[in-house]
């Protein structure tokens, strides 16, 4: 379930709430849900019961029940439950998690790209748009066609660049959405390309938020506590487990990624460790990091996306390994989490090419 489900889901309750009579309010046009501000509060909170309460002259809290009754037992989800003056936590079950997995491996390179079904984000749709692999092989001749409206100087080549596919992806090419100011850089593209590589010098670049400065370093460094080197790590391990697994014999299959239940309870397997839905999480919210990336005109909000992507992706790895053990023979847990490291991959591998980054099979 991604937030884009659940907050249709929570519009249907507040709505049906409203055709019975429950509540006496304007029914919103959207509703917000977003993963909650510190761990242990669940998968997604939404305040909307808080933005009810005046209209509906009733507590908070107890427009929260309202709403809680009735998304209680809604597929997909595992628990709603209250929280401080009328906030709704959402945790979800397994099967949200099996029914995302399934659906990014649908949709592949088309997931969180609303354009996918004109072609591929990175042909040429204007004289102003670049194709990723234009970008990686001639970063200069790029960086002259887009820093016109965004400034001078290589920041502004390549955030133009990137915004412009980031706004196609997200289905605003086209709009006046205005221009972030950046604060520039002394180097030219050339030169940082020359020093840094290709990669390395379009994340510093794209990294900081327009009004932070940009930390150029002396040269790359190839280990984890680069940023990008991580994340581009990160989809090669999602590679590596697949080539590997076809070693092994098997494939891929969206399941239940806990480990096998042996506790006499009769379940198949134990609930989704913490891990597993922080991951989950992150996948799913994809889309809409996209869509706001596009409209706040702030790759960065990308980058990051991807950055804390990759580090939930290790981190669930550590504790839920992909492949067998030893002698221990391939299970269906392990195509399961081969699939969610599947799908991970290719969240990874979408978003490094709206960066025009590159996502290597091999590191």
């Amino acid at each position: 379930m991604t937030p884009a489900e659940l907050s249709r889901t929570v519009l249907r309750s507040v709505r049906g709430a409203v055709e019975e009579r429950e509540l006496s309010v304007p029914v919103p046009a959207r509703i917000v849900v977003q993963p909650p501000p510190r761990p242990g509060c669940g998968d997604y909170a939404s305040n909307v019961a808080l933005q009810l309460a005046k209209p509906a002259g009733r507590p908070a809290r107890e427009v929260a029940e309202i709403l809680r009754k009735r998304l209680a037992g809604t597929a997909g989800i595992d628990r709603v439950e209250i929280a401080g003056p009328g906030f709704l936590n959402f945790t979800l079950g397994d099967g949200a998690l099996v029914a995302l997995v399934r659906d990014v491996l649908a949709q592949g390179t088309a997931y969180g790209d609303r354009s996918a079904g004109n072609g591929p984000v990175a042909g040429p749709v204007s004289a102003g748009r670049v194709s990723t692999d234009r970008a990686a092989a001639d970063p200069v001749s790029v960086g002259r066609v887009s820093a016109g409206r965004f400034g001078p100087g290589a920041r502004a080549a390549v955030v133009g660049e990137v915004l412009e596919r980031i706004g196609v992806a997200a289905g605003r090419a086209g709009r006046a959405d205005g221009h972030p100011a950046l604060v520039p850089v002394p180097e030219d593209l050339a030169t940082l390309t020359a020093r840094l590589g290709t990669d390395e010098a379009r994340w510093i670049l794209l990294r900081p938020a327009a009004h932070d400065p940009v930390r150029v370093p002396e040269r790359p460094v190839q280990r984890e506590s680069n940023p990008r080197f991580r994340v581009q790590y990160a989809h090669a391990r999602t590679r590596a487990l697949v080539r590997n697994a076809a070693d092994l014999g098997f494939l891929s299959e969206p399941g239940g990624v806990g480990a096998p239940a042996a506790d006499g309870s009769g379940a198949e397997f134990r609930p989704a460790p913490a891990s597993a839905h922080a991951l989950h999480t992150l996948l799913a919210g994809h889309p809409s990091v996209v869509e706001a990336a596009a409209r706040l005109r702030a790759p960065d909000r990308l980058v990051r996306h991807l950055e804390a992507t990759a580090d939930a992706f290790f981190r669930w790895h550590d504790d839920c390994p992909p492949l067998p053990v030893g002698e221990q023979k391939p299970l269906a847990v392990h195509r399961a989490r081969l699939a969610l490291a599947e799908a991970t991959g290719t969240v990874l591998a979408n978003g490094l090419r709206l960066l025009g980054v590159s996502a290597p099979e091999h590191l």
